[in-house]
């Protein structure tokens, strides 16, 4: 069965007719079993290069400090200030933030590594594509942190923003000098957690079968959004960018196969039904043998 919501991509029914194919060769189109070891390898390298960019920008404090500011500004102009009202009032609840913290640290990379994984084992057919979504998405991200750092709110001057993490003491505080020394403070614009949260949603609810689970989906970058603004780490407009970098990666994958990213290629068979004879197979030999 090809992914919920999804048609196969297909052939024009007139050969003369034409049809964007995608800028990949076409042989790199075709259907092939994801192997597990060589997904872990790339997401492995994806995930060391990423890191090690992230880190590798400069802090600049000054300039991200700045573009927090304008960005803070800008909120307050068109009415999207609500942050520090939702940040208050997660800080007033102890057993709300911590929720949100430990939210916050772990499932991010725990959520969207799981969806990878049952995209490999249940949807092989649509899996390469939404992880070039992913990767696409990641990478956008990336150049976002170095072109346009910005301070979060929490560690906005000026602002009465409560940083929950280190109010409560809660395990992974960036404000921990260990974790600070090794994690770049300013990259919130786009935000990732967004991004990420929006492909895991997208990836379950064009995928699954169960309406709960899609709807549950859908829920899930949403109240990521409540997270990320509770504990004064992003803004709105960081989740916007997040967003933005989805839509433009969505964008990225169409234009290098040619097709959505949970189309299957036209040669993927389908999982909800039994594989076709093989053709090298005589009939005879695929009739039941009476007992």
């Amino acid at each position: 069965m090809v992914a919920t919501g999804a048609r196969r991509a297909t052939t024009p029914a007139n050969p003369t007719q034409w049809r964007f194919r995608g800028l990949l060769p076409h042989r790199l189109l075709r259907f092939r079993r994801p192997v597990w070891w060589q997904e872990i390898a790339i997401i492995a390298l994806g995930y060391w290069l990423y890191s090690l960019g992230r880190n590798a920008i400069p802090t600049q404090v000054s300039i991200a400090t700045r573009h927090g500011l304008s960005i803070q500004h800008l909120q307050d102009i068109v009415g999207l200030n609500f942050e520090l009202s939702i940040n208050h009032w997660v800080a007033a609840h102890e057993w709300l933030a911590q929720i949100l913290d430990y939210y916050y640290a772990t499932l991010h990379f725990i959520v969207t590594i799981g969806v990878m994984l049952w995209l490999f084992i249940k949807r092989p057919h649509i899996y390469r594509g939404a992880r070039t979504v992913l990767f696409s998405l990641t990478l956008l991200a990336l150049a976002g942190f170095a072109l346009y750092p910005v301070a979060p709110p929490r560690l906005l001057p000026g602002y009465s923003y409560i940083d929950t993490v280190v109010n409560f003491h809660t395990w992974g505080s960036l404000a921990d000098p260990e974790i600070a020394a090794h994690s770049n403070q300013y990259a919130a614009m786009p935000s990732l957690h967004i991004g990420w949260a929006l492909w895991c949603g997208l990836s379950i609810f064009m995928c699954a079968r169960a309406m709960w689970v899609r709807v549950l989906a859908l829920l899930y970058p949403m109240f990521t959004l409540f997270v990320i603004v509770g504990t004064a780490n992003h803004y709105i407009l960081d989740a916007l960018g997040g967003v933005a970098i989805v839509i433009v990666a969505f964008a990225v994958q169409a234009a290098l196969s040619g097709h959505g990213a949970y189309t299957p290629p036209y040669d993927a068979p389908d999982f909800g039904k039994p594989d076709p004879p093989l053709p090298h197979l005589r009939p005879s030999r695929l009739r039941p043998v009476n007992t």
